[in-house]
């Protein structure tokens, strides 16, 4: 989507101009801000950890391409996991990038829809046409797969007449597209027992992104809002509509109370 465009124009303009990062800084602090106001003093997501929700021990995450613009090898782990936990499992996806969440997760699922602008109106925002190319690299030829195209903003997504098990939101990050990506979904895509994740609630598993965070919360309709947690050790915020979960404050550093093994194999 347009987030490895901006994210490149940001990081040259931080190189050119290193005190823009202040204004990066004071812009998260704003955000905070926004935060307490909606949530309460010094709020932050409440986090679970993700051996709560990881119930496939030793599983493997694959296709993964150790390249710019993915997830984490965890995200992709839980998004598998919760996946594989769903019986006959529709899952929906916003953002397809090269395709590798859809494509872990269509191994488990049973029918998997991508969103994702098209390479039409991606070039059309200036970005060339090798990278329009790239979506969906991993995931075109997969028979379970479906990739359909449009801009969010204005995608009817009430004409999909069509409920999804899990949907995960990974399109552009800002606070406006995040809000409304976010009702969309909870509006027009799920059923009761939906579970929704996002990615890039985090900027790294220990630092939560406070931009991304209140345009879930606004997005999400109140009566919800104690629903909505951070899995540890992911950049992910998920939606579990039903469960008593235990939970934590994140604070870093974190100290570590466990440990992936991963075995590294080149395939192709």
């Amino acid at each position: 989507m347009r987030k490895i465009l901006r994210a490149c124009r940001a990081i040259t303009k931080i190189i050119r101009k290193p005190w823009l990062l202040n204004l990066v800084l004071e812009e998260d602090n704003a955000w905070e801000s926004k935060l307490k106001a909606l949530k309460g003093k010094a709020y932050k997501l409440p986090s679970i950890d993700f051996r709560t929700l990881h119930k496939k021990e030793g599983d493997k995450v694959y296709p993964f391409a150790f390249l710019d613009g993915g997830s984490l090898p965890t995200d992709l782990a839980l998004l598998k996991s919760l996946a594989a936990g769903i019986p006959e499992c529709k899952y929906f996806e916003i953002g397809t990038w090269r395709g590798e969440s859809v494509a872990n997760v269509a191994s488990v699922a049973k029918e998997c829809t991508t969103l994702n602008l098209s390479p039409a109106q991606i070039t059309d925002l200036g970005l060339p046409q090798a990278y329009a190319d790239l979506h969906g690299w991993f995931s075109k030829e997969l028979p379970n797969v479906t990739q359909i195209y449009g801009d969010t903003a204005s995608f009817d997504f009430e004409g999909l007449q069509q409920q999804y098990d899990l949907i995960f939101i990974d399109g552009d990050h800002h606070y406006a597209m995040v809000k409304s990506d976010t009702e969309n979904v909870f509006k027009h895509l799920i059923h009761e027992n939906s579970v929704v994740v996002w990615h890039d609630a985090a900027y790294t598993p220990e630092k939560l992104r406070p931009e991304v965070i209140y345009g879930i919360l606004q997005g999400t309709p109140a009566a919800l809002h104690h629903r909505i947690y951070h899995v540890s050790n992911t950049q992910c915020a998920v939606y579990l509509p039903h469960g008593n979960w235990e939970t934590f404050i994140l604070n870093a550093p974190h100290k570590p109370e466990f440990a992936f093994e991963i075995e590294i194999r080149v395939v192709g």
